[in-house]
């Protein structure tokens, strides 16, 4: 019984020991990502508030929630709307939706007239993700931890704040990539 109860033991103590290396490693690199960001930590903050809150506002409208496929990204207070919408009274009414959320101060509205995209093409979007975020994280020019990728339907969109010269480096390499049919710039210029 005792020898039982000691394995009992050790074995819960390894398994929280795992368990306080995977949070603390996981806190140690949102606390690097968000100091190497060129955002504020309040920016960053509101930027994911808002994108919770465009999100749920859409979801809270009927029309919205049975009919389209929406998307949002907001970086540094620019919202990135992505998805599909069966009309574009729908497409208007998401942006207008979105207008109404504090911090938003500048929406690109790129949700594509038509039905919501398959399973497959969701996880080719998944692929491509991984496929654009991998070239760039190679590439000694583009800041990775700068830049947002979104892929929707094969569609890159890239947001972020940039130079010139690594804004037209993160496209040029995107653009290259296999299965990318348009890279959409939805960039801030530093």
């Amino acid at each position: 019984m005792q020898t039982r109860l000691l394995c009992l033991v050790v074995t819960s103590i390894l398994c929280l020991q795992g368990c306080t290396v995977l949070v603390l490693g996981t806190a140690g690199a949102v606390a690097a990502k968000t100091a190497t960001d060129r955002r504020t930590v309040g920016t960053q903050i509101d930027d994911t508030t808002s994108s919770s809150s465009v999100s749920l506002r859409w979801g809270q409208d009927e029309s919205l929630s049975e009919s389209a496929n929406l998307q949002a990204n907001v970086y540094n207070g620019v919202l990135l709307i992505t998805g599909q919408a069966p009309t574009q009274t729908l497409i208007d009414k998401a942006e207008e939706i979105a207008k109404s959320v504090p911090h938003i101060t500048k929406v690109h509205n790129q949700v594509r007239l038509g039905s919501p995209i398959n399973a497959s093409a969701q996880a080719n979007d998944l692929w491509i993700d991984s496929k654009v975020k991998a070239k760039l994280l190679t590439d000694k020019t583009v800041p990775t931890t700068q830049v947002k990728v979104v892929v929707e339907n094969s569609e890159v969109f890239l947001m972020g704040k940039l130079s010139s010269l690594e804004a037209t480096r993160a496209i040029e390499l995107t653009r290259n990539i296999q299965g990318v049919k348009r890279v959409v710039r939805a960039l801030e210029l530093i």
